[in-house]
C-alpha cells in the first residue's frame, strides 16, 4: 500500500508534477496547511510573496504571457480569495491561463458563516472557465490535472480549486494524475478543408486584403506562421493591442495598430478592405467603433477557438473555427502567392499624415516649461533598451502611448490589461514579466494614478532583486479621464487632479533607485542610468497634464471618423 499524505502534500506534489515552478500568493488560515507543506519544498517550487492578493494573481498573469505556461496563485479564504476577483476576470476576458488555489473553511462549517468564509464558487462562477470546490483530499490530485487541462485548452483562461481546509490536513494515498479529455468539453475543434478552401477562394480573389491580428496569434505560438501566409499573399498586417508583438514593428507587411487610439492606415484602410482576415480577435467596441458603420462591403473570414465570438459583435461571412496555429498552417497550401502593391502603397499617405501632424508633434515636443509629453519618452525608452525588451504598461495614457511608441521584434513582448482596462494592473504584472523572462528587460510604463493602486508590491521587487524599469509617467491627473472630461464633457475636470507623494522616496524606502526628471534636458541621461543599472530602477518623469493621445476615435464614431487633434478631424482625399 503506498504512503497516505496529506491533501496539502498532495496538492504540492500534483502541481509540481503539472511542471509549476513559480507560485505567487498570500497565505492565510485557510491555507496555512498547504504553506506548511510548502516549507518542505522550496527547492523545487518558487513562492513569490505578494504584499495583496490582488498583485499576486496580476503578477500570475504577468508571467503567464511572457512564459506561455500556467500562472498559479495562491490565496485564503474569504477577503483573501475576493481579492482575486479582479485578477480572474481580467485573465478571462484577455484569454490568460491562470489556476487558483484558494483555501476554505472545513467542511463542518461551509454554509454557517464561519470566520472568513465566503462562496467562492457561486462568486467566481462568471469569471472563471471552471470552478470547483474539493472536500476530500483524495479528490485533489484529479482536480489539479482537470484545472489545468481547462486552463490551457481552447480559449485559455483562469480556474479556481478551492480546497477546504479539512481536505487539506486530511490523509490519502497519492496517485498522479493526467486529464486530456472531459465528457462534453471539446476545446480543439476540427477544421474542415471545405472551409479553407472556401476562404482561400475568397483570399486569392481578393484585391485588398489585410490581416487583422489579435492575441490568439501568441495564445497559439502562430506568429511565424502569421508572417509566412503575410508574406506570401503580400497582405497587410494590422494588430490589436494584445496582437501587437505578433509580428516585428519594422516588417514591411506591418501597418500599425487597430481602434480607438490605433494607427491611421489600418483603422481607414478597414473600411475600405475587401476581405479581412480576423485571427484570434474578438471585434471588441474599441476596435470597431460603430459596428453598423464597419466594413460594411468587406467580406469577413473569421478565425477563433471560441465559437461564442462569431457573430457576437461584427457579423463575418466565414467562419473557422479551431486553433488559429492550426488554420493557418492548413490555410497556407491553398493560398497564392500574390502583389498588392497599389493596396500596399494605400497605406502611405495615411502613415506619412500620422507621422507629421501627431507623431513628430509629440516626439519633438517643446513645451516651453520642459514638462514632457508622453510619446517622446516612450521613443527614448524604446530606442535606449532596443525592440527586444517587454513593454508593459498599466491602464490609461501611459498605455496608449506605451503601445503605440514602443518597438517590438520578439514574440511576447507586450503585457497589458486590454478588455478589463484593470488601473493597478502594471506594477504587479512587469513583476511576473520579469520571473517569467528574467533574460529580458522588462520596461513598465505606468501613470501616477494607476502606480498608487499597486505600489506596495514593490516590496517583491525588493525582497526578490527584480530588475523590472520602471518609468513613472507622471502628470497629476488622471489622465485619460481627465481627457475625455476635456474633449466630451466641458472640460469640467471632476476628481481628476491628484496631489501625488514624493514617489523617488518611496523607491528609496524599498531600496530601489529612483530618479525626478524635471525637464527634457535630463531625459536621456536618467534614461542611460536607468538601462546601466543592473537591477530595478524608477523614473518619476514630469508629464505635462494637457497631453493627449491622438489618433483617436471618438466614442460612438465610425472607425474612420478620426480625430488628429482637438477639433480636427483626418480628411483624406480617397476615404
Amino acid at each position: 500500500m503506498s504512503k497516505r499524505i496529506s491533501g496539502a502534500e498532495i496538492l504540492i506534489r500534483s502541481l509540481i508534477d503539472q511542471g509549476v515552478k513559480n507560485i505567487f500568493g498570500y497565505p492565510g488560515g485557510t491555507i496555512m496547511p498547504v504553506y506548511d507543506k510548502l516549507y518542505d519544498f522550496t527547492d523545487r517550487i518558487n513562492h513569490y510573496l505578494a504584499r495583496h492578493e490582488q498583485g499576486a494573481i496580476h503578477a500570475a498573469e504577468g508571467f503567464a504571457r511572457v512564459s506561455g505556461e500556467t500562472g498559479v496563485v495562491f490565496a485564503t479564504s474569504g477577503p483573501g480569495a475576493m481579492n482575486l476577483l479582479t485578477g480572474l476576470n481580467d485573465a478571462l476576458i484577455d484569454s490568460t491561463p491562470i489556476v487558483a488555489v484558494t483555501g476554505q473553511v472545513a467542511t463542518p462549517f461551509l454554509g454557517k458563516d464561519a470566520f472568513q468564509e465566503s462562496d467562492i464558487v457561486s462568486v467566481t462562477l462568471p469569471v472563471t472557465k471552471w470552478t470547483i470546490q474539493v472536500r476530500k483530499p483524495e479528490d485533489i490530485s484529479l482536480a489539479i490535472a482537470k484545472a489545468f487541462y481547462i486552463a490551457n485548452s481552447g480559449r485559455p483562461g483562469p480556474v479556481v480549486v478551492d480546497i477546504t481546509k479539512d481536505a487539506q490536513t486530511g490523509l490519502a494515498e497519492y496517485e498522479p494524475q493526467t486529464c486530456n479529455y472531459i465528457r462534453s468539453y471539446h476545446p480543439s475543434p476540427e477544421i474542415k478543408d471545405s472551409v479553407l478552401l472556401e476562404a482561400a477562394e475568397l483570399i486569392n480573389n481578393s484585391k485588398r486584403p489585410m490581416i487583422l491580428a489579435g492575441h490568439g496569434i501568441a495564445i497559439a505560438k502562430a506568429e511565424q506562421l502569421l508572417i509566412e501566409f503575410a508574406e506570401k499573399a503580400e497582405i497587410p498586417v494590422a494588430c490589436t493591442m494584445l496582437g501587437l508583438s505578433s509580428i516585428p514593428s519594422s516588417h514591411p507587411l506591418y501597418k500599425g495598430m487597430l481602434g480607438m487610439h490605433g494607427n491611421i492606415g489600418p483603422n481607414i484602410n478597414t473600411n475600405r478592405a475587401d476581405v479581412i482576415i480576423a485571427l484570434g480577435m474578438r471585434f471588441d467596441d474599441r476596435v470597431t467603433g460603430d459596428v453598423t458603420k464597419y466594413a460594411p462591403d468587406t467580406k469577413i473570414i473569421h478565425v477563433d477557438i471560441d465559437a461564442s465570438e462569431f457573430d457576437k459583435c461584427v457579423k463575418s461571412d466565414l467562419h473557422i473555427h479551431g486553433c488559429v496555429r492550426e488554420a493557418l498552417e492548413k490555410l497556407l497550401p491553398f493560398v497564392n502567392e500574390n502583389k498588392h502593391s497599389e493596396w500596399l502603397d494605400s497605406f502611405r499617405p495615411h502613415e506619412e499624415t500620422e507621422k507629421s501632424k501627431v507623431m513628430e508633434r509629440e516626439i519633438n515636443a517643446s513645451t516651453d516649461d520642459g514638462k514632457m509629453l508622453m510619446g517622446e519618452v516612450v521613443s527614448r525608452v524604446s530606442k535606449a533598451f532596443g525592440e527586444d525588451a517587454i513593454l508593459v504598461t498599466d491602464v490609461g495614457q501611459n498605455q496608449m502611448f506605451g503601445v503605440k511608441y514602443f518597438g517590438f521584434t520578439s514574440p511576447r513582448s507586450i503585457v497589458t490589461s486590454g478588455g478589463l482596462g484593470t488601473m493597478g494592473f502594471g506594477l504587479p504584472s512587469s513583476i511576473g514579466a520579469k520571473i517569467g523572462a528574467p533574460e529580458r528587460n522588462v520596461v513598465l510604463f505606468v501613470g501616477d494614478g494607476g502606480f498608487q493602486m499597486t505600489l506596495e508590491e514593490l516590496g517583491m521587487i525588493m525582497e526578490y532583486n527584480l530588475g523590472v524599469k520602471i518609468v513613472l509617467l507622471n502628470n497629476n491627473f488622471l489622465g485619460n479621464v481627465r481627457q475625455w472630461q476635456h474633449l466630451f464633457f466641458n472640460g469640467r475636470f471632476s476628481a481628476t487632479p491628484m496631489i501625488n507623494p514624493d514617489f523617488r522616496m518611496i523607491a528609496d524606502a524599498y531600496g530601489i533607485p529612483a530618479e525626478d526628471v524635471s525637464c527634457r534636458e535630463e531625459l536621456d541621461g536618467a534614461i542611460a542610468r536607468m538601462v546601466e543599472h543592473t537591477g530595478a530602477y524608477l523614473l518619476n518623469v514630469n508629464i505635462e497634464p494637457k497631453d493627449m493621445v491622438f489618433p483617436m476615435t471618438p466614442p460612438g464614431a465610425a472607425v474612420n471618423e478620426i480625430l488628429l487633434a482637438e477639433n480636427e478631424y483626418y480628411k483624406p482625399e480617397n476615404n
